[in-house]
């Protein structure tokens, strides 16, 4: 018999406010997010560990505030500075720093720009403003007068919604009795439980069944051992 076609559908990730669930560990980011007025100088840096969220909730940001599309610094030179005229989101990938002078110029440049027309900037990253290999003075220094709100490590309610919700861009259906467990048996961080779900999606599809306990729980034995 030939063997059956399987298809990967695609990832509709959710990204509306009501798609983001509110718990201990993000509760006072929300909340300085909603009040760009308690930012000193109209900056803040949302800091958080991979899968948390942060992109999330700048795009949230940014629509809730008639914002720009979110960018990154590796954008900036390209970017029409004396035109942009309103609040901007910026991730932040650590590792592009130390950045390229024309774009950390760019970044100094618009970082003026942004503070001349009272215009919120928010940065999104993993690590603070002070841990960035900027090499441009007057850039580091501004940076460095950036308030600072972080997503804290995930308690259970949030480690329940964010299974919840990866299941649900991904089209999947499961039981309810399988986010507990998983949440017991799984490494408690935001990127493992990201890894997880790709890994539990990817397994089901190659077998053609429905995600349970037992399949679980092979994936889980298999990325355990690959992280050794």
């Amino acid at each position: 018999m030939a063997e059956q076609l399987t298809f990967q559908l695609p990832v509709r990730t959710a990204q509306g406010r009501g798609d983001f669930f509110v718990s201990g560990a993000n509760a006072l980011a929300v909340q300085r997010l909603d009040d760009t007025s308690t930012w000193t100088n109209g900056k803040l840096a949302l800091i958080g560990p991979e899968g948390a969220g942060k992109s999330h909730l700048a795009h949230v940001w940014t629509k809730a505030n008639g914002g720009l599309p979110v960018t990154n610094v590796g954008a900036m030179p390209s970017c029409d500075i004396p035109d942009i005229d309103g609040p901007v989101a910026i991730e932040v990938q650590d590792h592009l720093f130390p950045a390229s002078a024309k774009e950390e110029e760019a970044l100094f440049h618009f970082h003026n720009h942004m503070t001349a027309q009272c215009h919120p900037i928010l940065f999104v990253a993993r690590t603070p403003p002070a841990r960035w290999d900027i090499a441009l003075p007057d850039l580091k220094s501004r940076m460095l007068a950036t308030d600072i709100v972080q997503i804290e490590a995930p308690d259970d309610a949030l480690l329940s919604a964010m299974l919840v919700k990866l299941f649900t861009d991904r089209q999947i259906q499961i039981t309810p009795d399988l986010i507990p467990w998983l949440i017991t048996h799984s490494e408690r961080s935001f990127a493992a439980i990201n890894r997880l779900v790709a890994a539990l999606d990817a397994a089901a599809l190659a077998e053609k069944r429905a995600i349970t306990r037992p399949l679980a729980r092979r994936v889980l034995d298999k990325l355990d051992t690959d992280a050794r």
